[in-house]
């Protein structure tokens, strides 16, 4: 039996292309290079101090970050719109809507508590055991 056809009765075809990009080491290395400038650029921003600002620093880290996401994400993990019939980036898009409602609503939440609970004066305390 030849190895094509071992790999068909094994439910394998060859010839089968479910869109999905392989790795190639051209691939791995322009990740790997974009992956380390990524960490680079927010170190060398936090050390630096470039901005005066923190909060402008802090949201530049957080972009390269996100930036560096989706770098992983295509050049590591091979996602795509075309990998697995467009399933895995469905499951993507699902989870970030999941995160985003998950932090958004607990953000909500606890500014409403912060804002809504009754203050007790200190001198009130006395009293309590």
């Amino acid at each position: 039996m030849s190895p094509d056809t071992m790999a068909q009765h094994h439910g394998h075809d060859p010839a089968h292309h479910d869109g999905a990009g392989h790795g190639t080491l051209k691939g791995y290395l322009t990740g790997f290079i974009l992956a380390v400038i990524l960490t680079a650029i927010p170190f060398w921003l936090v050390m630096g101090e470039v901005f005066a600002n923190p909060q402008v620093t802090a949201f530049a880290v957080m972009a390269l970050a996100v930036v560096q996401v989706v770098v992983h994400m295509v050049y590591f993990l091979h996602m795509n719109s075309r990998s697995e019939g467009g399933w895995t980036m469905l499951a993507l898009i699902f989870t970030l809507v999941v995160v985003a409602i998950t932090l958004s609503g607990s953000l909500w939440v606890m500014y409403h508590l912060n804002a809504n609970m009754m203050p007790m004066p200190h001198h009130d305390m006395r009293g309590i055991p």
